[in-house]
């Protein structure tokens, strides 16, 4: 009897410690011991069109795992056709899931972890996802994909591990979600057990960016873009399309492109968008510019008279030449544009002081970046009048001796286009959010460059080059009025020279009489043709194919035919 009173003294004293004084942190215990936290995934949200064509969005990819000493706690022949069968499935193979499994308890006997599959689809999930083997689960992993590949890589940019690169890294404010965490509790063969999840903190899914861009439009321009820069032998291609009136992107394409889906088949330099990121001495694309101040300031009209040498020696310092010996010519002021004389331009330019063209060049938006929500945006370079010497001086008055990239000499042209007021270049039209809020939506602020009058003249002597220039029957597209303006811009070398290869451009407006899109393009050195005819048929398929796709009716009226020469 004290032998019986004793036993049961100490049991319930036991029982006393384990029931009251250490209750609570044996429950704690416990419940750490077997409850699992997992991350509840905020979908990245997806990035549409104009049209709501979808560019780039989240799908979802599975990982499968097992527990290597469940699967063998039946015994090894029914581990092996286990793993038979989901070898089938995952395309491994039954021996190579059964190595994996040997390996896992070979480490560890007790091993409740191996990896199976990483990065299956739907339909393989599914498939796993049947077999009665409560041992083998899975993970939902969210993966960003790009379902026209390279068709706007550039502007869309990626997503890795090393970071985001163009719009998902511009716009990773919009298109983030944010993760939830939520918690089960486990059985001991690793099987979550029923009505245990509770989720701690739900996950928010990113908002939806809507851009700008038409996506047939883009991959039209880059296609014919990389048959042109091949064509040509040239390094490098852009084209660039926008609305006349409201400063939209419609397409901004580059070669060589990036496929966002697989970031490493393209050379890094090329992953971001060399039209935003890389200023180029634009050249003779830049006239267009000085006319249009020239006439805005009364100081010469369409007609204003210039005898243009082959050479100008300005007596101060200033030096300079046209691209090909010619004798003195007896031009207009539309006349140089048509040429494109350096000469000419010169000395009509020389109208306007250092101070006023700088201030013109400012709201024309150069040395400025674009302000469009695109990483990396280069401001150009465009030094302050007083410290132009002599020949800065007259090169900026033809495009050399100050850099733009292709957006700032885009928005340049939009102003020209737009009766003389530039309208900040947009390419996003807002962020939707899933509770339906819309930000981001963009608001630019209209600049005043110059005046209607001068704006639509200088469109009208542009006419000349495309009815009457040298790449004349190139440029025309029956039906419509076509302003435009070649480029052909030697670059620095970097030790005060000029490299031997060329920056050819042709930048238009269309139609002249209601303008609706301006259309840039610019190969970066060519060798088999080296000159602005290299881009010409380009500008002509890009422009054609604008004015069908956004169904511009043609023109109701006639060129402005201004006489090149007195």
């Amino acid at each position: 009897m004290l032998a019986v009173a004793a036993t049961v003294g100490i049991l319930g004293a036991k029982l006393v410690d384990i029931q009251v004084v250490q209750a609570d942190a044996l429950q704690k215990k416990s419940v750490t011991a077997k409850e699992v936290e997992q991350t509840l995934t905020g979908a990245r949200g997806s990035i549409l069109d104009a049209s709501g064509t979808v560019m780039a969005t989240t799908v979802y990819r599975y990982t499968a795992q097992l527990s290597p000493s469940d699967a063998i706690a039946g015994g090894r022949a029914q581990m092996v056709t286990a793993a038979g069968k989901i070898g089938t499935i995952t395309g491994q193979g039954g021996a190579k899931v059964v190595a994996l499994i040997d390996k896992a308890l070979k480490d560890d006997p007790k091993s409740k972890y191996a990896l199976v599959k990483t990065g299956m689809d739907v339909a393989t999930f599914d498939k796993l996802d049947k077999l009665p083997y409560p041992w083998l689960t899975f993970t939902k992993v969210a993966s960003r994909t790009y379902p026209n590949g390279a068709v706007a890589g550039n502007l869309l940019g990626y997503v890795s591990s090393n970071g985001n690169g163009g719009l998902e890294y511009s716009e990773n404010s919009c298109l983030a979600g944010e993760n939830g965490t939520e918690t089960y509790q486990r059985g001991a063969d690793g099987v979550a057990i029923p009505g245990s999840t509770v989720v701690q903190k739900a996950a928010k899914d990113g908002g939806t960016l809507k851009l700008t861009v038409d996506s047939d439009l883009q991959w039209f321009a880059e296609q014919t873009l990389a048959q042109q820069v091949g064509a040509v032998g040239a390094k490098f291609g852009f084209v660039t399309v926008v609305e006349a009136k409201t400063g939209k992107v419609k397409a901004v394409a580059q070669w060589p492109a990036l496929d966002p889906n697989n970031i490493d088949a393209t050379s890094p330099g090329y992953w971001g968008l060399l039209p935003f990121s890389t200023p180029y001495e634009p050249g003779s694309t830049f006239k267009a510019l000085t006319a249009s101040m020239l006439l805005d300031q009364g100081k010469a009209n369409p007609t204003s008279e210039v005898l243009a040498p082959y050479r100008f020696q300005s007596g101060q310092g200033a030096d300079l030449h046209d691209s090909g010996y010619h004798d003195d010519e007896r031009l207009t002021l539309t006349g140089v544009l048509m040429n494109s004389s350096n000469t000419g331009m010169s000395i009509l330019g020389s109208r306007l002081t250092d101070q006023t063209r700088y201030d013109y060049l400012k709201k024309f938006g150069i040395g400025s970046d674009t302000g469009m929500p695109y990483p990396g945006q280069s401001s150009g370079i465009l030094h302050p009048a007083s410290d132009w010497d002599d020949q800065t001086k007259y090169a900026t008055m033809f495009g050399q001796g100050v850099s733009a990239t292709q957006m700032q000499m885009v928005g340049a042209y939009q102003a020209l286009a737009n009766n003389g007021t530039r309208i900040p270049l947009t390419m996003v039209e807002g962020c939707t959010h899933p509770d339906g809020t819309v930000t981001d939506v963009p608001k630019p602020t209209p600049v005043k460059v110059v005046s209607p009058t001068a704006a639509n003249t200088t469109l009208g002597m542009m006419e000349s080059v495309v009815t009457s220039g040298e790449l004349a029957s190139k440029l025309q597209i029956p039906g419509y009025r076509v302003a435009a303006k070649t480029g052909t811009a030697q670059q620095p070398d970097g030790h005060g020279g000029y490299l031997p290869s060329y920056y050819v451009s042709v930048m238009g407006v269309a139609p002249v009489d209601d303008p609706q899109y301006v259309v840039s393009v610019n190969l970066g050195y060519p060798t088999t043709i080296t000159s602005s005819a290299a881009a010409a048929p380009l500008f002509h398929t890009i422009m054609s194919q604008v004015l069908k796709t956004f169904r511009v009716k043609p023109s109701t009226t006639s060129p402005a035919d201004y006489p090149p020469y007195y």
